[in-house]
């Protein structure tokens, strides 16, 4: 099942400028779905799109197989069931307090006191933050402001979960936390669509990628389709993941052929390097 879909859509800023052109996307339910592409490329355009931030100027989104609706019930609706989490945690957090920030989704569903107070510490809990209930969220790393934003929007309980490059900024070790904890929601049944430049982790992670470039998908399918497709890939702006740019170069500058397509993750490789050497 399409969890969210989106049939043509267009967005036109008030200059005339076209961000969004004839954007067809669908993500299916319970799985990992990446946008590709660079800087000014339309991701943060279509990814707000899916809650209703935006409306199109034509096409129509879906939620669930219906149409977004765009009057201030309607999108309640939607926000509940779809989460976004924005690039730069400072744009997401405002409250003096993480405990204040965290329960500001849920109050705003008009929840009792009580089950606020309890998806408040199950969502803080759940990323790592118990003990932060006080702290001024500006007080933050940019680890735990990530952290924090999403927490508050798992408090929601949304069904699908949207992150602009929720690895961007943070070292090695905080991007491969936060998407541990995405693998991990995901495992409990959650769809989550993200945007990243990071495309070493793009291959284990997701299941299907979208490349977006100067506002249209120019490719799309699972990772070992995409990434086949160097032209592709490099006329957008992007490269391969280290270690498949790495067989690229000993198939083509070394002769040491492993086979195509090439690997795309570390324990593909060990299996590809393995296996010739026992021919």
């Amino acid at each position: 099942m399409n969890v969210i879909e989106t049939k043509n859509i267009v967005y036109e800023y008030p200059d005339g400028t076209k961000a969004l052109k004839d954007v067809n996307f669908t993500a299916e339910e319970g799985k990992i779905i990446a946008l590709l592409g660079p800087n000014g490329a339309g991701k943060s355009t279509l990814f707000l799109h899916f809650n209703g931030i935006l409306e199109p100027s034509s096409g129509e989104v879906l939620v669930n197989g219906e149409s977004i609706g765009y009057e201030k019930k309607e999108l309640m609706k939607v926000r509940q069931k779809v989460g976004i989490v924005f690039q730069n945690p400072d744009d997401q957090l405002f409250a003096p307090t993480v405990m204040e920030d965290v329960a500001f989704g849920p109050m705003n569903m008009d929840l009792p006191e009580e089950e606020v107070k309890k998806r408040v510490k199950s969502a803080l809990k759940r990323v790592g933050m118990t003990g932060f209930e006080k702290k001024p969220p500006h007080h933050l790393s940019g680890g735990q402001k990530k952290r924090v934003a999403i927490a508050g929007i798992l408090a929601m309980h949304p069904e699908i979960m949207v992150l602009d490059e929720p690895t961007s900024g943070l070292d090695p070790r905080g991007a491969s936390q936060i998407m541990k904890l995405l693998y991990d929601l995901n495992k409990e049944g959650m769809t989550i669509i993200i945007s990243t430049h990071d495309v070493d982790l793009v291959p284990i992670y997701a299941s299907k990628i979208y490349i977006l470039s100067h506002g249209s998908i120019i490719k799309e399918g699972s990772p070992q389709t995409v990434f086949n497709d160097v032209e592709t890939i490099r006329a957008a702006d992007l490269r391969l993941p280290r270690i498949t740019h790495l067989m690229e170069i000993l198939n083509k500058e070394d002769h040491i052929l492993f086979g195509e397509p090439y690997p795309l993750t570390i324990g593909e490789a060990r299996r590809r390097i393995r296996q010739k050497a026992q021919d």
